[in-house]
């Protein structure tokens, strides 16, 4: 592994929400492109390292991805329950995808999941297009959870998102 996993700098946060929106419009997994309202969401790095733990992967100073860890109970959390920690919006610029990154990200939040008091498991959602990430979330251990898979527009049964669990 040639490159660092540690926590954002305030000074990423831009480059880090622009390769997490370009991940996502790139992947088609934004509902409405460009004008989706998650777009937003997505590159408000700061606002999400105000809430939770953003960490990223760097290489030589160059940054490769990142993801945000939510803390059991954390505000952040879409379908944590008492317990669990999340792991939200994980991205990989596509120029580094392939060498390990978004694996060593994955992990890094399992590891900070076990190291949270009375935290007993780690969830994520996904979508179904997603499936280089499902192979990385089954190598490590997660399993499918269907009867916790959920719809964050519901109505639109193209947008269901489906979620994976891992206990601790």
């Amino acid at each position: 592994m040639d490159f660092l996993i540690r926590r954002a700098g305030p000074e990423e946060y831009g480059a880090l929400g622009e390769i997490t929106a370009q991940a996502y419009l790139r992947d088609g997994l934004l509902a409405f492109d460009e004008d989706d309202w998650y777009l937003g969401e997505l590159r408000d790095v700061a606002g999400r390292a105000a809430a939770a733990e953003v960490l990223v992967a760097v290489r030589d100073a160059g940054l490769l991805g990142g993801v945000t860890f939510v803390p059991s109970g954390g505000p952040m959390t879409d379908i944590a329950g008492p317990g669990e920690a999340e792991i939200r919006m994980l991205a990989v610029d596509h120029a580094a995808r392939g060498q390990g990154a978004g694996e060593a990200l994955v992990r890094a939040c399992v590891e900070r999941a076990r190291a949270v008091e009375g935290c007993a498991g780690v969830v994520l959602s996904t979508q179904r297009t997603m499936r280089t990430a499902h192979r990385i979330y089954e190598r490590l251990g997660f399993e499918r959870a269907p009867e916790r898979d959920w719809n964050p527009l519901p109505g639109r049964s193209d947008l269901t998102l489906l979620t994976y669990a891992l206990t601790l």
